[in-house]
């Protein structure tokens, strides 16, 4: 058993030290002041979110980018009470959702689709707040690349409650795992809150055609479909200011959904890398578990699951730590805590999602 355990831990941190190198192979991008040129339309799915979409609009009227190159279009999802638009700057439009599949923002992202007339689409969440030079930054790197798709990074506005702290370590281990992975040539992940790419791509791929019946994945599914038919063309922008910053779950329950939903599209990925490491990292994270009950019952030598778990927690924590650095550049909070902990979490939301239901904007998914 112990041979079997150590054999796991093995190639989890090879896996884990491989996603390092890629994290550092991608360089951090800094604007070039170029005078914008690239026409955006940012594409808003909401649901009873009368309290975010105000905060979300005004930092769309902060934006260091010109006001007529980019329209914002914002799709609601059939919320209790209509959303009243003020007056912006900027073009802005309301749309109701037109619902054909599973997924309620796939269709949404679907629907706004037939409103766009710009080159260039890029989709945000109504919970989040964009940065001032969000849109330039984009628009520089395109400018400079020959790109069709952008993968850009996500980030929790934080309060100090360790709730909020293992949810921020948390996704800062999925964008490291993100960034490792462009960085490795092998992209398989991204997040909708910060996602762009050219409106003839999104109908080249024939948009969410052949994952709809899956709620989630706007994201994933699209990215994955873009790498395996123009895969020179899709590139992650690691720009410190084009990081969006949004607001993580208020309470366990609503975390647990969350993650169990992120959880339930991984066996449907396109990409056999994607699958893989979700694979090499669930065994890495239930060994743990195994290897700490097993202890309990005797099974097991203390010493041995002191190493196992500090062998695993500084391979962690070279990648957390980066991750960290770029999106943040500030101490890692309740890491000690947030780390013996995650492996049981990690675990419970892997094996729920491949049974479970969900609730998702007060509604309920079944897998």
């Amino acid at each position: 058993m112990i041979l079997v355990l150590f054999a796991i831990l093995t190639i989890y941190m090879l896996n884990i030290g491989l996603l390092i190198y890629g994290f550092l192979k991608v360089k951090i991008y800094h604007k070039a002041n170029l005078n914008p040129k690239t026409s955006f339309t940012i594409i808003v799915p909401f649901r009873n979110e009368e309290e975010n979409l105000p905060k979300l609009l005004n930092s769309f009227s902060k934006l260091n980018y010109p006001a007529d190159l980019f329209e914002v279009i914002l799709v609601d999802d059939n919320s209790k009470e209509k959303f009243q638009v003020s007056h912006f700057t900027f073009r802005i439009s309301q749309i109701n959702n037109i619902r054909v599949s599973n997924s309620p923002k796939k269709d949404a992202i679907t629907t706004a689709m037939q409103r766009v007339k710009t080159n260039w689409v890029i989709t945000t969440d109504a919970d989040c707040i964009v940065p001032q030079n969000w849109l330039l930054t984009f628009d520089n790197y395109i400018q400079e690349n020959k790109v069709s798709m952008l993968a850009g990074a996500v980030t929790y506005d934080c309060e100090n409650s360790f709730l909020h702290h293992f949810q921020q370590l948390d996704l800062t281990s999925l964008q490291g795992a993100t960034i490792g992975s462009f960085g490795l040539n092998k992209g398989f992940m991204c997040n909708g809150a910060n996602f762009a790419y050219t409106k003839s791509l999104f109908e080249n791929l024939n948009g969410f055609a052949g994952n709809d019946k899956i709620a989630s994945g706007d994201d994933v599914f699209l990215l994955q479909k873009a790498i395996e038919k123009f895969p020179n063309e899709v590139h992650y922008l690691k720009a410190q200011e084009a990081i969006v910053t949004t607001k993580p779950t208020e309470n366990w329950k609503a975390l647990f959904y969350q993650r169990v939903r992120w959880a339930a599209k991984t066996s449907s990925y396109k990409s056999n890398y994607g699958k893989f490491l979700g694979l090499i990292v669930f065994f890495g994270n239930l060994s743990l578990v195994i290897a700490f009950f097993f202890v309990l019952f005797q099974i097991l030598d203390y010493p041995f699951f002191v190493l196992f778990a500090f062998l695993k927690f500084m391979i962690d924590f070279v990648l957390l730590s980066k991750t960290n650095q770029f999106l943040k550049n500030t101490r890692i909070k309740s890491l000690l805590l947030s780390s013996l902990f995650y492996p049981f979490f990690s675990t419970t939301v892997a094996l729920y999602s491949l049974f479970g239901s969900y609730e998702w904007k007060d509604r309920r998914f079944i897998k």
